[in-house]
């Protein structure tokens, strides 16, 4: 497996560990049994998500995390042994997350967690989206979430959703 997992910080809400980030994303890259990856991750303020969610998804309001897959291709290493509901095991990933320290800070509290553990849950729901899950169905909704929290819980998080529409 070979991660190579680029992390800038442009914002001042929030100390970013980087290191703990890191050791995250290649954990649940691990888990989700990829087999490389290259990521870019940009942790910024709502005001630079907010145009960068405008300028891209068309959305005029600031939001926790976007992501952008720009590469998927299987490989030849993909594990014989790999549960069905992993989607990218065995895969060359390649992609883009966007994420807000800012939007952190404001929702950690509903999560019952430190901005850090609100932060790192955005990362790893822009990591899925990369790695082929998505949110858009009630459906693949549960098993996004179903992921997540797989992930979260080997990092030793426990994420709390305070409603239903948060995805």
């Amino acid at each position: 497996m070979s991660f190579e997992i680029d992390i800038s910080s442009s914002q001042d809400t929030l100390l970013i560990d980087v290191k703990g980030l890191t050791r995250a994303l290649q954990r649940a890259l691990q888990i989700e049994q990829v087999a490389a990856a290259v990521l870019s991750i940009s942790i910024v303020d709502n005001k630079a998500i907010h145009q960068i969610n405008r300028e891209h998804l068309q959305h005029d309001y600031p939001t926790d995390v976007i992501s952008f897959q720009l590469d998927f291709a299987f490989t030849d290493e993909a594990p014989k042994d790999a549960p069905a509901n992993l989607r990218a095991a065995g895969a060359m990933i390649e992609g883009e997350i966007i994420a807000s320290a800012e939007m952190a800070a404001e929702m950690a509290v509903s999560g019952q967690w430190t901005a850090m553990h609100e932060l790192t849950l955005y990362v790893i729901h822009g990591l899925l989206h990369i790695c082929g899950y998505d949110d858009l169905s009630a459906e693949e909704k549960v098993i996004m979430r179903m992921r997540e929290c797989a992930i979260l819980n080997d990092l030793g998080l426990n994420p709390v959703y305070p409603d239903d529409t948060a995805a």
